[in-house]
C-alpha cells in the first residue's frame, strides 16, 4: 500500500512571497540543510516533475513539488501493515512542520492537508496505490464491482467540508491546442468551471462534487473514482498498481486505518471474485453526490437493478463477506471488527464518532463555533474553520488541539511517527532504497545517483534493481 497527499499552502505575509516560493524554500531546506533525502539529478518528467523537483527520503518516502499547480506533494513509503503506512504518512508532514520551524516560517507559512480550495475551486488529490493481482479482470469489467464500495465507504473515510461546489461548461479544447499548449490545459478547473452551491450546509466529502467520471486513464480532463495505470515499476509477477484517485486526507488516524484495511479486505473479495454483480450501482456519480450530502444520514443508493438500500446496509454485506479472512493477520481481525463496530455506531447515532471520524469531528466543531459566534451556516468565516481542521502543525491544527484534548483516537503513537521520518517499513523494499539514500548522503559531495520506486544507481555502471515491492533489499548498500 502507499498514499499520496497533495498539500496546499498558506502564506500569510506578502513579503515572503508567494506560496510557491515558500514551497520551494521548504523542499530545499529538507534536502540540502536537513540532509532527510537525497534530491533529484535527474527530470523524471520534464513538466510535471523536473530536475531538482524533490526526491527519495531516507525513510523510503517521496516529497517533491509537483509542476501541476506548483504544491507540496508527500508519497509514502511502501507499506505491508496499517501502523507502519499511518505512521510513515504522519511522518511526512511532521517533516514539513520541522522544516517550517527551523527556518522561522511558523508565523508565516502554513501548510494543509485538505482536499479542497473553497475559495479557488481546486480540489487537492489524495491518492492510494494498492498491489493487486494482474491476473482475470480486476482491472476491466468487474473494476465495476469495487465502485459501489468506493462510493459509500465516504460514511466513514469522508474528512467533511462546509458547503459545496457545481461545475460547470465541460468544453474540451481540440487536440492540436492541447499538444501546442499543454501547459494551458492542465488544470481541471481550466476547463470545467467553478462556481459555490449554497444549498449545502454541511458534507461527508471534500471531492465529490468535483469528480467527473468514475473510471478514466487520462485524468488530466476526466477527474475520476479509478485510474487504473499498468506500469512497470509498480508491477511484479502477475501484480499490478491500482491507483484510487477519489480519497481524502484524513487527520483522523482511526479513520485512515480504517479507510485503507477495509479497502484491501475489498481488493481481495474483487480479485476472489467474490463480490456479486447485483451489487453494482446505476448511477455511482449521482450516489456518490447524493451519500456525501445527505442531511438525514440515510445515504440511500440504488442499484443497477433499480433496488435502493442504505450505504450501511451495503456495507454490512461487504462486511459478512470478509469474514472468511478473519485470522489471517492483525490488521484484518482489527478491521473487521472496527469496521463492524463502526457500522453499528453509524446506524444507531453517527454523530458520536466525533472522537473517530474526521467529518463527525469537524461538524462537531463547526457547530460549536456557530453556538459560540451566533453565525450562521451561511457565513464565509466557516470556511476558514474548515480549513484551520486541516493544518498540519500540531501547534495549530484543530484537529491536533482535539488529540490533544483526548478527543482523537490514536492508532499509532508520538514514537512511531518520530522514528517513521528517518526509518522506512522493515519489510518492504522501502528498507533498501532508504539504506541506499543514506549511502549517498554520508558523500561529503554526491555527484551521480538516480533513485526510482523499483531501483537505485548510487555509482555509474552500477543499477540495483528492485523489481519486488515484498523483497527489503536490505543488503544493496553493502
Amino acid at each position: 500500500m502507499g498514499v499520496e497527499t497533495e498539500f496546499g499552502c498558506l502564506v500569510a505575509d506578502k513579503a515572503m512571497g508567494t506560496p510557491e516560493s515558500a514551497v520551494e524554500l521548504l523542499k530545499d531546506y529538507v534536502f540540502y540543510d536537513l540532509k532527510l533525502g537525497a534530491i533529484d539529478l535527474h527530470s523524471r518528467d520534464d513538466v510535471f516533475e523536473p530536475v531538482g523537483c524533490g526526491g527519495f527520503l531516507l525513510n523510503g518516502g517521496r516529497l517533491y513539488i509537483d509542476a501541476v499547480g506548483s504544491h507540496l506533494e508527500y508519497a509514502t513509503a511502501e507499506s505491508r501493515t496499517l501502523r507502519d503506512l499511518v505512521a510513515n504518512d504522519r511522518a511526512g508532514q511532521r517533516i514539513l512542520v520541522r522544516a517550517i520551524r527551523e527556518m522561522g516560517l511558523s508565523d508565516d507559512v502554513d501548510i494543509y492537508n485538505n482536499s479542497v480550495d473553497h475559495f479557488g475551486g481546486h480540489t487537492f488529490g489524495c491518492h492510494e496505490n494498492y498491489s493487486i493481482s494482474a491476473e482475470g479482470d480486476v482491472l476491466g469489467e468487474s473494476v465495476d464491482r469495487l465502485l459501489p464500495f468506493l462510493v459509500t465507504r465516504q460514511i466513514y473515510a469522508g474528512v467533511g467540508r462546509v458547503g459545496g461546489h457545481v461545475l460547470t461548461g465541460g468544453v474540451r479544447p481540440d487536440y492540436q491546442d492541447v499538444m501546442e499548449h499543454p501547459i494551458d490545459y492542465i488544470w481541471v478547473s481550466q476547463i470545467y468551471g467553478v462556481v459555490p452551491d449554497d444549498s449545502v450546509r454541511f458534507q461527508l466529502s471534500q471531492r465529490a462534487d468535483h469528480i467527473l467520471k468514475a473510471i478514466a486513464s487520462r485524468v488530466r480532463f476526466n477527474r475520476a473514482l479509478i485510474n487504473p495505470k499498468w506500469e512497470h515499476f509498480y508491477s511484479h509477477e502477475g501484480t499490478t498498481r491500482l491507483h484510487l484517485l477519489f480519497g481524502e486526507s484524513n487527520q483522523m488516524e482511526y479513520a485512515y486505518a480504517l479507510k485503507v484495511g477495509s479497502t484491501r479486505l475489498i481488493l481481495q473479495l474483487l480479485e476472489e471474485g467474490r463480490i456479486p454483480e447485483r451489487w453494482v450501482l446505476k448511477n455511482p456519480l449521482r450516489d456518490l453526490r447524493a451519500v456525501s450530502r445527505d442531511p438525514d444520514f440515510r445515504w440511500i443508493i440504488t442499484l443497477v437493478d433499480g433496488t435502493s438500500l442504505s450505504a450501511v446496509d451495503l456495507h454490512r454485506e461487504y462486511l459478512a463477506l470478509a469474514q472468511r479472512y478473519a485470522g489471517e493477520s492483525e490488521d484484518a481481525d482489527w478491521t473487521l471488527r472496527e469496521w463492524e463496530a463502526t457500522l453499528d455506531q453509524l446506524e444507531s447515532d453517527p454523530l458520536q464518532l466525533s472522537r473517530k471520524l474526521d467529518w463527525v469531528a469537524k461538524r462537531k466543531v463547526i457547530e460549536s463555533y456557530l453556538q459560540e459566534t451566533g453565525l450562521d451556516w451561511g457565513d464565509e468565516s466557516l470556511h476558514s474553520v474548515d480549513l484551520e481542521y486541516h493544518n498540519i502543525d500540531p501547534s495549530k491544527g484543530l484537529y491536533h488541539a482535539l488529540a490533544e484534548m483526548g478527543e482523537a483516537e490514536r492508532f499509532v503513537s508520538e514514537a512511531d511517527i518520530v522514528a517513521a521520518m528517518t526509518e522506512p517499513p522493515p519489510d518492504t523494499r522501502a528498507k533498501g532504497r532508504g539504506a541506499l539514500v543514506r549511502k549517498v548522503l554520508s558523500r561529503r559531495t554526491p555527484k551521480y545517483y538516480l533513485f526510482d520506486w523499483n531501483g537505485a544507481a548510487i555509482d555509474q555502471g552500477r543499477y540495483v534493481e528492485m523489481p519486488d515491492p515484498f523483497e527489503t533489499y536490505e543488503d544493496a548498500a553493502q
